[in-house]
């Protein structure tokens, strides 16, 4: 395929992607009986980087997914379906065995014979959201091509690498040698299966979430819950692997003891930021990459105009170029500031 066939599929791509983000909100813009509805680039920006009970596929094809809640009265469990409906404006209740039950956003809450939301009933929501079918679907994948990467180093001891193996040792061997080795030292060894499954899990899911028509394939790491469970690892390893040096120089520093009043308590400070700027680099730079190409795309609508779509679709497939280079970079990031965190714990002291 040359080079200007590639282009023209390529923009072709780009405008059927356009097409299945944005057919669902766009349809809605008349109502039931044909008046305009204003375009809310808000309500449909939100809508993609959030969570939701179902998973969009293409056009107004959804994918219901389970629905388990727990009250004081037991748990119960349905399909997202029973409180979805395409109806505009119209938001069904379902009738459970304990309580009804209706979408307020994407929050699920009881309400009583009113239709009102019941606050006295607590609900705990353990559905499976589509973040959540995201994310297995993320761990499926990494486990098919390590578990298939595994078997084919057993089977080729001493040979070179081929098919798959050959695609992702590049990156392996980056992970060992450019990050776990120069941050952790010699002890690099027992945490490289933490690191590459951070690295790749965190690349899967950045590649995914550049897919809007891919089942599944959402804003999973610009989740503030998704970076919060990385970074509180990242925070657990590091401390549980931390030396006597490490905490003597939390706790007991080499500095004069009027010192000890300021330092120990920035030190103690910092063992809680660092992995929090762990989680917010992530979150941020995702959720901001989704916003801005989103926005763009709304562009069209707003202004109503087919006019506007060249100058939008140009500068989406920057953003989406931006985003590719991102999705390697935060992967990178967050797995190099990991493995210096581990490194300063462990490292050994030094006269």
């Amino acid at each position: 395929m040359n080079s200007k066939n590639f282009k023209k599929f390529f923009i072709l791509g780009v405008f059927l992607m356009v097409s299945a983000v944005f057919t669902p909100s766009f349809a809605q813009e008349n109502g039931k009986e044909g008046e305009s509805k204003k375009f809310n680039p808000k309500e449909v920006i939100l809508e993609h980087v959030g969570d939701s009970h179902s998973m969009h596929v293409f056009g107004k094809t959804h994918i219901p997914l389970p629905v388990i809640l727990y009250t004081l009265k037991g748990i119960e469990t349905f399909s997202s379906a029973q409180l979805e409906s395409e109806a505009e404006g119209e938001k069904p209740t379902y009738k459970g065995k304990y309580y009804d039950y209706k979408l307020n956003g994407n929050k699920i809450v009881a309400v009583n014979a009113a239709g009102e939301a019941d606050a006295s009933v607590k609900i705990l929501d353990f559905s499976i959201t589509r973040n959540i079918a995201s994310m297995w679907m993320a761990i499926i994948v990494l486990l098919l091509i390590f578990l298939s990467i595994t078997s084919t180093y057993k089977k080729r001891v001493g040979k070179a690498p081929k098919g798959l193996q050959s695609f992702l040792e590049p990156l392996i061997v980056f992970v060992r040698d450019d990050i776990a080795v120069p941050n952790i030292g010699v002890k690099y060894g027992k945490f490289i299966p933490l690191l590459l499954t951070m690295f790749f899990f965190i690349l899967i899911n950045n590649l995914f979430g550049l897919v809007p028509f891919f089942p599944g394939g959402y804003n999973l790491t610009g989740n503030i819950a998704v970076t919060l469970v990385l970074s509180t690892i990242t925070l657990l390893v590091v401390n549980f692997s931390g030396n006597k040096y490490y905490w003597k120089h939390i706790f007991a520093p080499d500095i004069p003891l009027w010192l000890y009043v300021i330092m120990v308590p920035v030190e103690i400070i910092g063992i809680i930021s660092k992995p929090f700027a762990l989680m917010i680099r992530l979150f941020a730079n995702i959720t901001a990459g989704h916003i801005i190409v989103l926005s763009l795309i709304s562009l069209i609508f707003i202004f109503k105009t087919i006019y506007v779509s060249p100058a939008s679709v140009v500068f989406v497939v920057f953003m989406d170029t931006i985003e590719l280079l991102v999705a390697f970079l935060q992967a990178y990031i967050f797995t190099m500031l990991t493995a210096l965190f581990i490194g300063m714990a462990v490292e050994e002291h030094h006269h």
